[in-house]
């Protein structure tokens, strides 16, 4: 498989005429196909330092994407909105997003794999359900699904630029006093256990913002919006500050009177550029059913 440009513009690297040219594929891509000596210049391998001129022929090849070794599976979705670029999924508390030790199947991924069919990213030359970014196994709500590379490519780099708003709803034990307030405490990996993500003065950057919606007798139902991804970051600031989520057995003992099994935890709305059309959208994802009977039983308590 091979891709061909003509260069209309001199005086620049190889590698951003490439990602300037071709928008699908990304410069990890592009690079990669350069040290793989997959790149030519008028037949001639070049480095990507190499300085374009006009009517340089750029020719890449690229592999056939790889076929996955997910097998699809006809499990029903709910589906917020679809389109030729992207799928908004409500995932349901439980279910995994990717296999995994443990989950090989039944995921998110594989539900995704039989919906989508040949309609799929191949980016990192794999033929791959295109989520840009996971919520984990017990909380609920919104994912994005990117149907091609385009699409993820352009996602992901609004996530990664923080372009993206995510909102989320969770019901913590205790009574927060403050109305408003903003967490910013530095996450990593636990040193004394390597299952859990702890508060680390040397760790990745995270900032958690929240609002009290509801006080009840003994909980409180908090908005939270984060700006940073990092993995179990609104359980382990909450847990962190005295107000752990409630049924979070990782980050506190997970009590409560509700039978409630793993986080009550929401991922409600997601704002963010549509990749084709650049128009900001934004999605909501209703609360499960069971999240709403608890609140029924806190208001009567």
């Amino acid at each position: 498989m091979k891709k061909e440009y003509i260069i209309k513009n001199e005086g620049i690297r190889l590698d951003k005429a490439i990602a300037q040219i071709d928008k699908d594929i990304s410069r990890m891509m592009i690079q990669k196909l350069i040290d793989e000596e997959k790149v030519f210049v008028n037949g001639k391998k070049e480095k990507a330092s190499y300085k374009v001129k006009i009517n340089d022929k750029i020719t890449l090849e690229l592999d056939p994407p790889k076929e996955t070794k997910l097998k699809p599976e006809n499990i029903p979705l709910n589906v917020i909105y679809e389109d030729d670029d992207i799928i908004i999924i409500n995932k349901e508390k439980g279910m995994v997003v990717h296999p995994g030790n443990g989950n090989p199947d039944g995921t998110l991924a594989n539900a995704i794999l039989a919906r989508c069919k040949d309609s799929l990213s191949g980016i990192g030359g794999e033929i791959r359900p295109g989520i840009v970014h996971r919520i984990d196994k017990d909380t609920s709500g919104i994912i994005i699904v990117a149907k091609n590379d385009k699409s993820h490519l352009n996602i992901s780099k609004q996530i990664k630029n923080r372009q993206t708003k995510k909102t989320y709803l969770a019901l913590v034990r205790g009574v927060v006093k403050e109305n408003e307030a903003t967490i910013n405490m530095p996450i990593s990996r636990s040193k004394s256990d390597r299952k859990k993500m702890a508060v680390d003065k040397d760790g990745k950057e995270a900032i958690t913002h929240f609002k009290v919606l509801k006080r009840y007798n003994g909980y409180t139902y908090l908005e939270l919006v984060i700006e940073t991804g990092r993995t179990h970051q609104i359980r382990v600031h909450l847990s962190q500050i005295g107000y752990p989520i409630v049924g979070d057995y990782t980050y506190s003992n997970g009590k409560n009177p509700f039978g409630v099994e793993g986080q009550m935890l929401h991922a409600y709305k997601i704002k963010f550029k549509h990749p084709s059309t650049e128009k900001e959208v934004e999605y909501c994802a209703d609360l499960p059913e069971y999240f709403k009977k608890v609140l029924e039983k806190l208001e009567s308590i």
